[in-house]
């Protein structure tokens, strides 16, 4: 069974985060400039919260707040659940889709060691079917190495 940690060491194990002063324009600038959908919001090493697309929408943007005057640390969300590097990545995919969440900070023994989102794990899964078909067909027809 795939682990998270195999994930992670082929995507890569870089990890986005800003401070929790930071403010909702600066934060949504840092996500748009890479491209990722969900920042975590970290003092020191210790993760605070997450903010997502989706807090921008409902807790600033609908909630009427202003982007540039609100820190980040008033509208993150920080009932966030964890998966450690040996959690499958099915097992992943679950945690996300039960607590409705994209994204998953991914800890070992109290370290971050990365964040996996839903495109993540869904990728991974993809690519190991097709390589099971691949397989499978080439067994079915004959062609399978002995």
């Amino acid at each position: 069974m795939d682990k998270v940690k195999r994930l992670l060491e082929e995507k890569g194990a870089t990890i986005y985060s800003v401070s929790p002063e930071t403010s909702v324009w600066d934060t949504a600038g840092a996500m748009a400039d890479r491209h990722i959908g969900a920042i975590l919001v970290m003092e020191d090493r210790h993760v605070m919260g997450i903010f997502s697309e989706r807090d921008l929408l409902v807790r600033v943007l609908l909630a009427g707040r202003d982007p540039k005057a609100t820190p980040i640390q008033d509208v993150m969300s920080t009932d966030m659940v964890y998966v450690t590097p040996d959690t499958s990545v099915r097992e992943a995919m679950a945690v996300m889709t039960q607590r409705r969440c994209r994204h998953l900070p991914v800890l070992e023994e109290g370290e971050l060691k990365g964040l996996v989102s839903i495109g993540d794990c869904t990728r991974w899964v993809s690519r190991d079917q097709d390589y099971t078909i691949r397989h499978l067909t080439e067994y079915i027809h004959g062609r399978y190495p002995a």
